[in-house]
């Protein structure tokens, strides 16, 4: 399928206001960078705690911070994910030792400020054997006949039950049609259970130790990247080849992490994924104008190399646009629809989209123009020397014989 037939875009013309723009950015992004202290990491670079919590109404994000704030040190991150009752709640970890300690005082300080402080059990944030034992009296003494195994069981039921609802039950009726549950356990229920504003649908930890490690990790699998496809591409094609690719690529990875860090946004796991991603992406689509271009070199000998190029890169503009455009309209759904937990990721994938799209033709290109410029230069002032020296010899030589 060929969107566009016959063009004849004169791409390389306009390549200065593109390597410009680039140059800005750049920039921008290097004095971001230097001013902040490096990149903003997430947890999982940094370590910390990590909490995402679901609410039954609107989450009360100013009400979670204020209770936060002074009794974990460090900076405390609460953003809710957008269009949802979700909350994402992070803290900074000093040490090893704090990890657990700062993770229960988050849970403590939350259940303290939102749930009831009556003694009930709170279900929507209970496991099925702390349930079990809370019933287990109660509906002794109210007659209930069920065994061991029978509570058991009917406890997990009712934790799946909670779970399938989004982890967080708003009113103990909705448990009537649970295998076991009963009008009696029901009872049992509202009476020595509550259900808390909120649940905890996951938690998590990591080490400043980990995160170093794993921060060391995701840079050198970036940079082996880089080197593996320059391998690759000096040995199927030139090395200048491999050199134009791989700067291109590096350039738009430092646009995109500066970008990251003009708008302040976290470098994550998920994060260096869609980097890595981005590797492989932008450089599949400069091969594939490199390719075209050692197509034409054989047939096109007489062409002057800007012009080969032009014309190889719009003999695969309708390629470049369907696969590019196809893929930017998914990675924008992902920005605008993902929700918080991917909106970092697919930001870099939109950035990384765009700019390993230009990438490909206006810092690519230019550079195998300007080798071929140096070495054509080069070979212009080759002859010119080779005749001094013979000169000089010969000069020589009729001296001697005098």
């Amino acid at each position: 399928m060929e969107l566009f037939k016959n063009t004849h875009f004169d791409f390389l013309g306009k390549k200065w206001p593109f390597i410009g723009a680039s140059l800005v950015l750049t920039v921008a992004g290097l004095v971001s960078l230097a001013m902040k202290g490096g990149p903003k990491y997430g947890i999982d670079f940094n370590g910390g705690a990590l909490m995402y919590l679901r609410f039954n109404q609107e989450p009360p994000v100013q009400k979670i911070r204020a209770a936060l704030t002074g009794k974990i040190p460090g900076e405390i991150s609460v953003q809710q994910i957008s269009g949802r009752q979700e909350v994402l709640v992070g803290t900074e970890i000093a040490g090893e030792k704090e990890l657990n300690q700062n993770r229960q005082i988050i849970e403590d300080t939350l259940r303290a400020t939102f749930s009831s402080n009556d003694g009930k059990l709170d279900v929507n944030n209970s496991a099925a054997e702390q349930l079990a034992d809370k019933l287990r009296e109660p509906l002794l003494q109210a007659g209930v006949a069920m065994s061991e195994q029978e509570l058991q069981d009917m406890s997990k039921a009712i934790e799946q039950s909670r779970a399938s609802k989004g982890g967080i039950l708003s009113s103990f009726d909705e448990l009537s049609s649970v295998k076991g549950v009963t009008p009696q356990v029901i009872a049992a229920l509202k009476k020595e259970c509550s259900l808390g504003p909120f649940t905890i649908l996951s938690a998590e930890v990591v080490g400043p130790k980990v995160g170093a490690e794993l921060r060391r990790q995701a840079i050198l699998a970036t940079l082996y990247a880089l080197g593996g496809m320059l391998i690759y591409i000096a040995f199927r094609f030139e090395w200048i080849y491999g050199v134009a690719a791989v700067v291109a690529v590096f350039h738009d990875t430092m646009i995109t992490v500066g970008l990251f860090s003009l708008f302040n946004k976290e470098i994550s796991l998920t994060v260096v994924a869609a980097l890595l991603t981005l590797v492989g992406y932008s450089m599949n689509d400069t091969i594939v104008v490199f390719d075209r271009i050692r197509e034409n070199l054989k047939i096109m000998r007489r062409e002057k190399l800007e012009d080969l190029i032009n014309i190889s890169v719009n003999q695969t503009l309708s390629r470049t646009v369907l696969t590019s455009g196809l893929t930017l309209l998914t990675a924008l759904s992902l920005f605008v629809f993902g929700g918080q937990v991917l909106n970092g990721f697919s930001f870099a994938l939109v950035v990384g989209i765009i700019v390993g799209t230009y990438s490909s033709v206006f810092i690519a290109s230019p550079i195998l123009i300007f080798w071929q410029n140096l070495i054509e230069s080069r070979k212009k002032a080759a002859p010119q020397g080779a005749v001094k020296e013979p000169s000089r010899e010969l000069a020589g030589a009729r001296k001697a014989k005098r």
